[in-house]
């Protein structure tokens, strides 16, 4: 990975951790995740269709259509009210620990979708490392908690979407502007939340703190964060920017702890260490990570 992937990396795995405690904070305050979900959308839609239309680059999505729509449906509106769904039930850092099950996924997935980004060697190490981080996780701190356990099966459903998605835009929207791609993309997921938004408002006027907390969500978690992971997939693939979603937790939970309050249990900690563990050898981090290292520094 170049110093220019390795800066974007940093910058969404940081925009994808921070959105777990604003989803918290505004389902706290009685926003029904349904509505949550279409409101960040609708703000972050409204944003990327002006600057493509500006651009001139929604044209390329001609004939497209059909490809974004799917990967509207796998990698926004279904995750997004799921997480929402889910954070009603457990901790915000616990909902952003559990999405480190993607990169997983995504190994199984691409067995069908695309070969070339099957995990192998210390990738596939890592990978089964950051998925004990995930068993250690769910086994130690909510088994035995119904409620508890329904919020994390809806997050691993979010997970799941979040792995088809990226592979989705790799195979069959590469090379198309980012800005086109997901401004048409959160318009189509603004228009199908829309009738369940309308059924499901909020009982009372958001606070503050909601109303910040959808903003955040929409203009920098989502309009800001997909723009800048649809370039870094076109630059480094999809399974080796999933490991996000290991790096990520730890920003969730350090938010999670500072700001709300939360104590994540021994089932955290330790599934917080394996997930850590898992991204360092995903991304390249083990010993045919550093050979290659060592190659192309004696090379240059």
């Amino acid at each position: 990975m170049s110093p220019k992937a390795w800066g974007g990396f940093f910058a969404v795995a940081f925009l994808w951790g921070i959105p777990y405690m604003f989803i918290r904070i505004a389902v706290d305050d009685g926003v029904p995740p349904v509505f949550l979900a279409w409101a960040r959308v609708t703000l972050a839609a409204v944003v990327l269709l002006v600057l493509a239309q500006r651009a001139g680059v929604l044209p390329s999505l001609r004939g497209r259509w059909r490809w974004v729509a799917a990967y509207a449906i796998a990698e926004i509106a279904i995750p997004f009210p799921l997480i929402g769904f889910g954070e009603q039930r457990v901790s915000s850092s616990l909902a952003a620990i559990l999405i480190a099950a993607v990169p997983l996924i995504m190994t199984v997935l691409a067995i069908r979708m695309d070969p070339s980004e099957r995990a192998t060697g210390w990738r596939l190490v890592g990978l089964w490392v950051g998925l004990a981080g995930v068993v250690a996780l769910v086994g130690i701190d909510v088994a035995g908690r119904s409620e508890e356990l329904v919020g994390a099966l809806a997050i691993l459903l979010a997970a799941a979407g979040y792995a088809t998605g990226p592979m989705l835009l790799k195979r069959n929207l590469s090379g198309l502007d980012a800005r086109a791609i997901m401004g048409a993309s959160l318009g189509i997921v603004a228009v199908v939340l829309a009738p369940f938004a309308a059924f499901a408002p909020p009982e009372r006027a958001p606070s503050a703190g909601a109303l910040a907390s959808i903003v955040v969500l929409g203009l920098f978690c989502t309009a800001m964060a997909f723009v800048l992971f649809a370039n870094l997939l076109a630059e480094i693939g999809p399974s080796r920017a999933s490991v996000i979603t290991y790096v990520a937790p730890v920003v969730a939970v350090a938010l999670g702890v500072a700001v709300l309050g939360e104590r994540p249990g021994v089932g955290s900690v330790v599934g917080l260490l394996l997930i850590l563990a898992g991204s360092w050898l995903s991304t390249g981090g083990g010993p045919g990570g550093l050979r290659r290292r060592r190659v192309a520094s004696a090379a240059s």
